[in-house]
């Protein structure tokens, strides 16, 4: 099954990363879960955006037009696989300065796997209030970072002294990776491809 890791990583998340190690999958299992995952903020995005309207602040709700909602959706969708697929030829470039050859296969899980709490804080936006997203965000966030500093030492054959710097390193990429979707968001939006709110 495409998401039999899922609850081990949440209920025993060493002893899940052991399992994933030992049987490793092939490349398009690990895309496959990342597709599968990155439904969830994506279409809950969708509803929240178009549907529900989101609270900020004491202001009224702002919706989106149900087009430019889709369209958000499927930039969002697909920028989050591409992101999890970028940080993962980072964690394998990164590797070797930590003589060791783990294959993209392996790199490609411990991104995968770590970004999963990420992608699951996405059902907060059943309920959108900022404040609310932002504190599920904050406990989704700590998990990954969480499962990242467990996950390498075990997926990338990297003593704990070592693992814990290449861990740090990894997430310092991974920030930089965020401020580069960020950046190229606003400059779409500069550019017209900005989202439509209802009146």
């Amino acid at each position: 099954m495409i998401l039999n890791h899922l609850w081990g990583i949440y209920t025993h998340p060493k002893e899940e990363w052991q399992a994933i190690d030992k049987r490793h999958e092939n490349y398009f299992y690990a895309l496959s879960h990342i597709a599968i995952i990155a439904l969830i903020p994506a279409i809950v995005g969708y509803y929240s955006a178009a549907h529900l309207g989101w609270s900020v602040g004491a202001g009224e709700l702002i919706k989106l037009t149900q087009q430019s909602a889709m369209a958000m959706s499927v930039a969002m969708y697909f920028g989050l696989i591409a992101g999890v697929i970028a940080l993962a030829a980072l964690m394998h470039e990164l590797a070797k300065a930590f003589d060791t050859s783990p294959t993209y296969t392996q790199s490609l899980e411990l991104a995968a796997y770590t970004a999963t709490p990420l992608f699951m804080v996405g059902f907060a936006g059943l309920y959108p209030e900022l404040w609310f997203l932002m504190s599920v965000g904050l406990v989704g966030l700590s998990y990954s970072v969480y499962l990242l500093y467990s996950g390498v030492p075990i997926m990338m054959h990297i003593p704990e002294e070592k693992g814990f710097i290449y861990s740090s390193s990894v997430v310092t990429c991974g920030l930089v990776l965020l401020v580069i979707l960020m950046a190229s968001s606003v400059i779409l939006w500069s550019m017209g491809l900005g989202p439509i709110y209802m009146h």
